[in-house]
């Protein structure tokens, strides 16, 4: 079987466990402590607390099934579940950086996590360079000798730029750098980085695996060992952790994810190919198209495309922004990942800087027909 239809197997199946009486979905433990019948055995529980049932801050059985699933489809050996995307992402930038440490990041990556490298964790004394990334070179020249990690994100979520990942966790490892990568575009079905030698990813359970608008979360995936480190240190004395109820709603979810994602694929496609033939269309930045410049980039590094993308338009801005308020299917709002189709409107260029300002829309198409939301489209901009 293909990667993509491997996925549809670890997604669905599970054998059952006795436990649970042959419950189809696992249980919801909703209980901060476990109990124990004799105070040897809460000793040794005591010593592993990530691999005994004591705490539910520390392990909670809802939460480790939700775990173990995400780590089967990441190809991954372990995993730990946070809060929020942010959570996760922050977690895991703490658990191999410290002070007087540099870090090398995508200037396109995710608006907080940008802020948390470079606002919050410059007060302790923890320095980012933020470069485009596209470029292996790149990384190479803004790599220093106090350099403890290269942050990816590909594609970007704004603009949909890719970085070979091989050869960053190749040179990565050359310079005794770890690599972390937000893996939330592509999802487990499309995209394995640490098959290609990343270190961590990470993912905002909010968007695609989730899928149904209905709950915020994060996953940390990797080895045994920088899991464990993470779970022991950040996820325990932070606290970001995951609910039973959310685990239970993500777990369910994820029965679909290759399914919605293969739908996610194909409609996003069609749309972002129709964008593409639009007068008031600049350029469309999906990496599933042929013209991507990064297009063959990612066929090697991705089996799939998901569907969320952008284009730019030198139409002024308060124009594009009434032709979002006149689509009937794509609701304004933050995130993506779910079922509803969204679009949001933003200036980019500076103009001080002597740069044309051009509008960026970012389009997410959901489970609604590709026809009926490219006619939405049409009609829109045919009445402004």
């Amino acid at each position: 079987m293909s990667n993509r239809e491997e996925q549809f197997t670890k997604a669905a199946y599970d054998p059952r466990d006795a436990r649970h009486h042959g419950a189809i979905h696992v249980p919801i433990y909703q209980n901060s402590l476990f109990a124990f019948d004799r105070h040897d055995q809460f000793d040794d529980a005591m010593k592993e607390l990530l691999n005994h049932h004591v705490y539910s801050r520390g392990n909670n059985p809802t939460v480790q099934y939700l775990e173990q699933k995400l780590a089967d489809m990441e190809e991954a050996e372990s995993a730990k579940c946070f809060a929020s995307g942010m959570a996760a992402i922050s977690s895991a930038i703490l658990s191999v950086v410290g002070q007087g440490d540099h870090i090398v990041c995508v200037h396109q990556a995710y608006g907080p996590t940008r802020e948390f490298l470079s606002s919050y964790l410059s007060r302790f004394g923890v320095e980012t360079t933020f470069i485009d990334g596209s470029s292996i070179e790149q990384w190479r020249g803004a790599a220093r000798p106090n350099t403890k990690l290269f942050y990816l994100e590909s594609p970007t979520t704004s603009f949909f730029e890719l970085q070979n990942l091989r050869l960053c966790a190749e040179l990565a490892r050359s310079l005794g750098v770890k690599t972390i990568i937000d893996n939330t575009w592509a999802t487990p079905c499309f995209q394995n980085p640490l098959t290609l030698g990343i270190d961590l990813v990470v993912h905002s359970i909010t968007k695609y695996i989730g899928g149904h608008s209905d709950c915020i979360g994060g996953v940390v995936l990797g080895s045994k060992e920088l899991i464990d480190r993470i779970g022991y240190m950040e996820y325990m004395l932070l606290g970001g952790i995951m609910t039973p109820q959310t685990a239970a709603i993500v777990s369910k979810g994820l029965r679909t994810l290759p399914l919605r994602m293969q739908r996610h694929e194909e409609s996003g496609l069609q749309v972002a190919e129709y964008i593409g033939k639009q007068s008031f269309v600049n350029r469309v930045n999906h990496p599933g198209l042929p013209s991507h410049p990064q297009y063959e980039l990612g066929l090697s590094q991705m089996s799939g495309f998901s569907s969320l993308f952008s284009f730019i338009s030198t139409e002024p801005i308060a124009k594009l922004k009434e032709w979002a308020n006149r689509l009937k299917y794509f609701k304004i709002g933050v995130s993506w990942g779910g079922f509803e189709s969204l679009v949001t409107v933003n200036r980019v260029g500076n103009e001080e800087a002597g740069e044309q300002p051009s509008s960026v829309v970012r389009l997410y198409v959901g489970m609604e027909s590709p026809k009926d939301l490219i006619a939405d489209m049409d009609q829109a901009w045919k009445s402004i």
